[in-house]
Parts: C-alpha cells; sequence; structure tokens
C-alpha cells in the first residue's frame, strides 16, 4: 500500500464517529441493565439489547442510524428512569 492511501474498507470520519456513537450507547445500556434487580429480567434485557445492536449491524443509511442513536437513547433514558422509581 502506497504512503498515504487508506485501504479500500476504511471508514470516513463521519462514519468512524458515528460508529463511536453506536459503541458508547450501547456500552450505556449495557451498564443501565446491570442495575436491573431481577437476573431473569437483566438476561432478557441483555439478550434483546444484544439482538437489536447485531440485527442493525449493517445499516449504512446515515439518517437510518441517527435515527435509531436517537431511539436508543431515548429507551435508555426511559430505563434510567424506570430503575430510578423503582430504588426510591
Amino acid at each position: 500500500m502506497a504512503a498515504g492511501r487508506l485501504p479500500p474498507a476504511a471508514l470516513t470520519l463521519r462514519q468512524f464517529l458515528r460508529r463511536q456513537q453506536v459503541l458508547q450507547l450501547y456500552r450505556k445500556i449495557l451498564r443501565a441493565i446491570r442495575e436491573v434487580p431481577a437476573e431473569a429480567d437483566r438476561r432478557y434485557l441483555k439478550d434483546w439489547t444484544r439482538e437489536e445492536f447485531r440485527r442493525n449491524k449493517d445499516a449504512t443509511e446515515e439518517d437510518a442510524i441517527r435515527m435509531m442513536i436517537t431511539q436508543g437513547n431515548m429507551q435508555l433514558q426511559e430505563l434510567q428512569r424506570a430503575l430510578k422509581l423503582a430504588k426510591s
């Protein structure tokens, strides 16, 4: 490979940043799930989360990815609110 050339599969800066957002969301969701008191519920939520991310891993359309990130953040906030209510 010549100096200064990227391999054909290299991500653009925008794709790289979007990927980082997705990974950050995934980690936040898994951390929030750890707070769920019931083992069966934790397992269900973890499996559901992994399946959703796997199902959408090949998405390439920028608008669709942005929408999925927004929906994921909303679901994360909902889970965090529910956990907060359960603790009080």
